[in-house]
């Protein structure tokens, strides 16, 4: 695949999060959660927030998440790219 074929389009209002419970795949636990023993933390909450460690979104649906440091100071312009 060409990588001038994609194109990242800002400002999206989804929904993401790792604590759904009673799905059909492998889910992998919150980091954030799993520290702090809650389930209060999601990557994404459509029309309010993004987690501090969200860092997007690998093709097919893997979160990228940098916790425990902020997604403003490990990701660059390059890794936006």
């Amino acid at each position: 695949m060409k990588h001038d074929a994609i194109n990242a389009l800002s400002g999206a209002n989804m929904d993401i999060d790792l604590v759904s419970e009673n799905v059909g795949w492998n889910q992998a636990g919150c980091p954030w959660n799993e520290a702090e023993q809650t389930r209060e933390h999601k990557c994404a909450v459509k029309s309010t927030s993004i987690c501090k460690y969200f860092c997007g979104i690998k093709y097919l649906d893997s979160v990228l998440c940098s916790y425990p440091y902020e997604s403003k100071d490990v990701l660059t312009d390059d890794a936006a790219e």
